[in-house]
């Protein structure tokens, strides 16, 4: 007698932005009695691979098949078992594996060298990133650069006064890109057209000493500039040992007011808006650890909280999942050999729900590996990804299948929910027929349902995964 065959199959979460929430959809089945064979056909997306898994019980499932995804729709058969029950079930999930890299795009500036900070997908499908081409202190200059969405340049736009200038994020608005960075030494809040990258306008600040301006997040007032003041260490473009600092700007970056957050962080690296409150990460007095605040618009400081061991905690990453639970990442020396990132997801009220330290995805001597973590990104499943550099910087040197580990590469990794690993990759310039050390600055997740990546290759590099 031949069995019989049905099918469940397990659905997407609802979406978190734009990316990475497709439901899968079972769009028709159709049973071939003379091959006892179950056609499927079922919503996919080119570049994923998705696996059919069967069951006789529900218990339990094994793979069947791989099916690769195509436009829209894609169809597979699958076999009735060849002994066994009257009955037997099949689902359709998405593979998890590390994703491929698709393409590489590079765009540099006037100066010696680029290196970018941060990168996102715009509204109309293209790219934004910005961070500086020359050195501090003398020839960094601010550099934006746009791209289409398959990487390749429509604008570039470099500002600058004298040698200590700062890219460091962006936001995007209805009629523009807002740039936060330092322009000769204050802090900096720029606005450019979407079209062109023309300045519509162009302010700085002196909040004190050595200062800039990290992150931007938009208020019913205006816009609130996140970063620092005081810096003892200005030409360091990531922890400057400085005094965390908050500013309320209009929405021609004109100013309104400023305060001191020093009590709680040393420098105010990201904020994210939630509800009618804004979340603000960063480290404190000596990077010590993780910081974080929960703030009112206007400023009052609703909770604050700390994470971290006992040695170096380096808080770069910061977002929010769709249920308002926190993620944060960095690098950490607290209970490791070396460097490791060390990401955390929090509850909306700032209680630790889990912690994940990885690194060394190579399996070099851990002791001389450093792995950098400065972008992060939730995801729909309620897990996240990450953006790192894996390397060293010592006279040691060794090779594990013909990988060097004097030659940097971008590290990402992707966790569920519940801090699993779901997938680690590494990626690195030969892929694209290059010899360069690279190290991933920032990511985000697009609309296809793959990420792109800030790539420091020497100059920006816009590293595109495939979806995942």
């Amino acid at each position: 007698m031949k069995a019989k065959l049905y099918l469940c199959f397990l659905m997407a979460m609802p979406s978190l932005t734009k990316a990475h929430c497709d439901s899968l959809e079972i769009t028709d089945t159709s049973w071939e009695s003379s091959s006892s064979a179950l056609a499927m056909t079922f919503t996919s997306k080119p570049g994923k691979i998705y696996e059919v898994q069967g069951s006789p019980d529900l218990a339990g499932f094994s793979p069947v098949t791989d099916v690769a995804g195509a436009s829209e729709v894609v169809q597979t058969t699958v076999a009735a078992p060849s002994a066994g029950g009257d009955q037997y079930f099949f689902k359709i999930q998405e593979k998890l594996e590390a994703p491929n890299a698709t393409w590489l795009g590079s765009h540099g500036g006037t100066r010696e060298e680029s290196h970018g900070h941060y990168i996102m997908e715009c509204e109309d499908g293209g790219f934004l990133q910005v961070g500086e081409t020359g050195f501090l202190p003398n020839t960094a200059r601010i550099l934006v650069v746009k791209t289409n969405s398959l990487g390749q340049l429509i604008w570039k736009k470099e500002f600058y006064s004298g040698g200590h200038n700062l890219g460091n994020s962006s936001l995007e608005v209805s009629d523009g890109y807002l740039i936060a960075g330092a322009i000769n030494r204050d802090s900096a809040i720029l606005k450019l057209n979407k079209e062109t990258g023309v300045a519509i306008f162009q302010k700085t600040h002196d909040n004190g000493g050595v200062d800039a301006f990290e992150h931007l997040a938009q208020t019913p007032a205006g816009i609130l500039a996140v970063g620092y003041r005081n810096a003892e260490d200005p030409d360091n473009t990531f922890f400057t040992y400085a005094q965390g600092h908050i500013t309320f700007l209009d929405n021609d970056g004109g100013f309104l007011s400023s305060q001191s957050i020093n009590n709680y962080m040393s420098q105010g690296y990201r904020i994210k808006q939630a509800g009618l409150d804004y979340i603000i990460a960063g480290q404190t007095e000596d990077a010590l650890e993780y910081s974080l605040i929960k703030m009112t618009a206007t400023g009052a400081i609703l909770w604050n909280k700390t994470f971290g061991g006992d040695r170096e905690d380096h808080c770069f990453g910061l977002d929010l999942g769709q249920d308002g639970s926190i993620f944060l990442t960095g690098h950490t020396l607290s209970g490791t050999a070396n460097w490791d990132t060390y990401t955390i997801k929090l509850d909306s009220n700032g209680v630790k729900l889990w912690e994940q330290v990885a690194g060394n995805p190579r399996g070099f001597n851990p002791q001389w590996i450093h792995d950098e973590t400065w972008g992060i990104k939730a995801s729909c499943d309620g897990g996240c990804i990450i953006s790192a550099g894996t390397g060293d910087e010592y006279r040691y040197s060794a090779q594990i299948g013909g990988v060097s580990s004097d030659q940097w590469e971008a590290y990402i990794v992707k966790y569920d929910a519940n801090g699993n690993m779901e997938w680690q990759a590494t990626y690195n310039s030969n892929d694209f027929g290059q010899e360069d050390s690279w190290a991933a600055e920032d990511i985000d997740l697009t609309s296809d349902g793959g990420a792109i990546i800030a790539v420091d290759n020497g100059q920006f590099g816009f590293l595109k995964l495939a979806p995942f």
